[in-house]
């Protein structure tokens, strides 16, 4: 059973990770697109469905057996599991920011400009890189 979990997570991951990768790029073409266009409301209907269909229960289940994994493997007193642990925190805190924007842009109230959105969209790629490298290769 843990091997099918640890699978069911780790597709959970991929699916998370994708769409934390692709709604930064649709606010970046959002920012370009004028408010009550056809293509504004494209945009709010594609980051609304994105976030709720895909992003949010990836993340839910990438969290649920994610900790049930760490406990189940008696991974929860490692050193690399904490660390982990803290930039999986700073995704999610990411998710929750990801959240408010996509509110924003349905409310015609965005904030920011391409270029911030531009940065932001790395920002998930490099907490995957810290998050994968802690996970296979277990420094400490």
């Amino acid at each position: 059973m843990y091997l099918w979990l640890k699978a069911f997570h780790v597709i959970a991951v991929m699916a998370w990770m994708a769409g934390m990768l692709y709604l930064p790029r649709l606010f970046v073409y959002h920012c370009a697109a004028e408010v009550g266009s056809t293509q504004s409301e494209t945009f709010k209907l594609m980051e609304r469905r994105l976030l709720k269909v895909i992003i949010t229960p990836a993340m839910v289940v990438s969290w649920v057996l994610g900790l049930w994994l760490a406990w189940a493997g008696g991974a929860y007193a490692a050193g690399w599991l904490h660390t982990k642990v803290v930039l999986v925190l700073v995704l999610s805190a990411l998710h929750g920011f990801f959240v408010r924007w996509v509110r924003q842009f349905a409310l015609d109230q965005n904030r920011h400009s391409q270029k911030f959105y531009r940065v932001i969209n790395e920002v998930p790629a490099v907490l995957m890189v810290g998050i994968v490298i802690l996970a296979v290769v277990k420094p400490f």
